[in-house]
């Protein structure tokens, strides 16, 4: 496997994909899913949000599963919302911590309760915190393309947001489109200048799928470069304020397009749609990415 030819594919779906179901997965169901996907090969795994479990009912035992899950060799993150979150994910031993700001002043208000500036200047006081505690701090930049409620972000807005971040400690930031609106026009450009201004190893994407663009969006950002992306297992996900939200890019589909392109990604196919139906029988929902039917009838021709 060569470093030039790998691209890190980072599963969001115990986080991002279960935080809004309609069911209640338990703590220890999400760690069976997590495992599923750790032995599947996935290098990096977003497995919980220390919100307020009253806020965000769905994403409560999240120390339980970080704890449960020391020494994974995988790149295990966690989402902290504030300083009260980060400081309940360090007590659990988080060794990675996400912070997600908005682009836009609006998306922060709807989601926090908070403006831009203010978010901003939590983000990144968790950001330093997590520097001299020796806790590695990420930044994701939401809705980094279209608000739902504003429209159109400048791409300006996101790049000043991104060296703001970086400057208070963040070791990567990831650029996510979080409604799905984004087109591959919008795309490359984003990326383009994102490539121009800082190391493009440190930026990653996160798309969403609700005009049944995820792919076609990954394909853009690796063209920029770009070689780290989130996706969800079965494209479990979505967002609230996105009518119509199918969810999150499904990493079935997407780990399938980089190994038919050449790509190298340390990532076993069939153990993938092994956690899809794990996901599946977990939510009560009928998941996987569009890929699965044609790889399973490529593996029963190939078995006969």
């Amino acid at each position: 496997m060569t470093q030039e030819n790998f691209v890190f594919v980072n599963e969001v779906g115990p986080r991002d994909g279960l935080q809004n179901q309609a069911v209640q997965v338990a703590p220890e169901n999400r760690v069976a899913l997590i495992d599923k996907l750790l032995n599947a090969g996935l290098p990096g795994i977003e497995v919980a949000s220390f919100v307020n479990p009253k806020a965000v009912p769905r994403m409560a035992g999240a120390g339980e599963i970080v704890q449960s899950l020391a020494g994974r060799e995988a790149l295990v993150s966690v989402l902290v919302p504030n300083m009260r979150g980060y400081e309940l994910a360090k007590a659990a031993g988080a060794e990675v911590i996400n912070v997600v700001p908005a682009a836009s002043d609006t998306m922060n208000r709807k989601n926090i309760n908070m403006g831009l500036e203010e978010t901003l200047e939590q983000s990144c006081a968790i950001l330093r915190q997590a520097k001299e505690d020796g806790v590695t701090g990420q930044a994701y930049i939401a809705t980094a393309v279209e608000c739902p409620f504003e429209g159109l972000v400048d791409v300006e807005t996101v790049v000043a947001i991104a060296r703001q971040l970086i400057d208070a400690g963040a070791q990567e930031i990831i650029i996510a489109d979080t409604i799905g609106a984004a087109n591959p026009g919008q795309v490359k450009a984003l990326f383009t200048r994102l490539a121009a201004e800082f190391d493009i190893s440190r930026i990653s994407a996160h798309f969403h799928d609700t005009r049944a663009m995820g792919l076609a969006n990954a394909f853009a950002a690796l063209e920029c470069g770009v070689r780290k992306f989130d996706a969800s297992i079965g494209g479990l996900g979505g967002c609230p304020f996105a009518p119509g939200a199918a969810g999150n890019m499904a990493t079935e589909d997407l780990v399938s397009m980089l190994h038919q392109m050449g790509y190298e990604t340390g990532i076993d196919e069939a153990c993938l749609l092994e956690a899809s139906a794990l996901a599946g029988d977990l939510t009560g929902l009928c998941v996987g990415g569009r890929m699965s039917n044609w790889f399973k009838s490529r593996q029963k021709y190939m078995d006969s």
